[in-house]
């Protein structure tokens, strides 16, 4: 069973760098923490049943590397990455899924828990275009277990996100 806390600006954001960044920029968000279990096969689609949110609004963290640059693709975890569309949003030629320890490593965070925001090193991202059709997401807070539910536009900006269609069915 999924259990909610509220956090709004200032009001303190406990303990990832995500949610110390998004309470920081006085960003209104919803943290929402669940019992990891870790024989899930799906990190995302776990979260999305945890929470009893639809797999189309709880969007996943992929790290890519896009012409030698890493890169952050969010993507529901209904779908998949498009690596072309995602190395042509960038103006990139080609891209490959990063290196699990290089991703790691650059980010701070570890696989099934890495966030787009508060990142070790802030990694140019690209947002799913279909988060715009609601009017609030869930991504990784920073940990297994733990997600940030967020406007798609606040985390284009806290991100500097560009928002393109990246995700397929």
């Amino acid at each position: 069973m999924a259990k909610k806390q509220r956090k709004q600006a200032g009001q303190g954001g406990g303990g990832t760098p995500a949610t110390v960044a998004l309470t920081a920029s006085g960003t209104p968000f919803t943290l929402h923490a669940y019992d990891h279990d870790p024989a899930s096969p799906s990190y995302g689609e776990e979260a999305a049943e945890a929470l009893g949110v639809s797999a189309d609004r709880v969007f996943k963290t992929l790290v890519a590397d896009v012409d030698g640059e890493l890169t952050v693709a969010v993507v529901p975890v209904a779908g998949q990455l498009d690596l072309k569309a995602l190395a042509s949003a960038v103006g990139g030629k080609r891209a490959v899924m990063a290196d699990p320890a290089a991703a790691e490593r650059t980010t701070g965070y570890v696989r099934g828990g890495i966030s787009p925001l508060g990142q070790r090193k802030r990694l140019r991202t690209v947002l799913d275009a279909s988060a715009a059709a609601h009017r609030t997401i869930c991504v990784s807070a920073g940990r297994r277990g733990l997600e940030v539910e967020l406007a798609p536009a606040a985390l284009a900006t806290l991100t500097a996100a560009v928002t393109a269609p990246i995700g397929r069915s």
